[in-house]
């Protein structure tokens, strides 16, 4: 990856709370718990963010401080379905935000050298601190889109 690429997944990993924030204005009560499509609803999305991005900031600190990093799956369908019910989705937003505010702080001061980190997930194998920005940099903006899709907006 070239460090133009990378920063332009910087900027999009950035920009991911802002377009899920746009995605659930006006969002009603009754929103929340729907779906026009089948997908996750809102209110699942918005949890599984908050959960996932607390994921997602311990994994990019495993790679950066460990010396053979072990990144941890989890079973986020489960998360989704189980954790959400009727709580409010303004702390898991939160989570989100601040999560990722930790993590661009980190992300600012990584060399070179921090950029060829490689671990070990335990799901998929080979998990690298690119891997990591290419996943995280599409989440949040692909979550948007889901949640635009389950409010029939797309």
């Amino acid at each position: 990856m070239t460090a133009e690429e990378r920063a332009d997944l910087i900027r999009r990993y950035r920009d991911g709370y802002r377009v899920v924030k746009e995605a659930l204005d006006g969002v009603t009560e009754e929103e929340l718990d729907q779906s026009a499509t089948g997908e996750w609803t809102p209110r699942q999305i918005a949890h599984h963010l908050g959960d996932s991005e607390m994921m997602s900031a311990i994994r990019i600190r495993r790679l950066l401080a460990e010396s053979e990093p072990v990144v941890y799956g989890y079973d986020e369908k489960a998360f989704a379905e189980r954790l959400t019910a009727d709580r409010p989705i303004e702390p898991s937003l939160e989570a989100m935000r601040w999560a990722r505010e930790t993590c661009s702080q980190l992300l600012d001061r990584m060399t070179d050298t921090d950029w060829k980190i490689v671990g070990t997930h335990t799901e998929s194998g080979r998990y690298g601190t690119e891997d990591w920005l290419k996943i995280y940099a599409a989440h949040a903006h692909d979550h948007a889109a889901q949640i635009q899709r389950s409010r029939g907006r797309c």
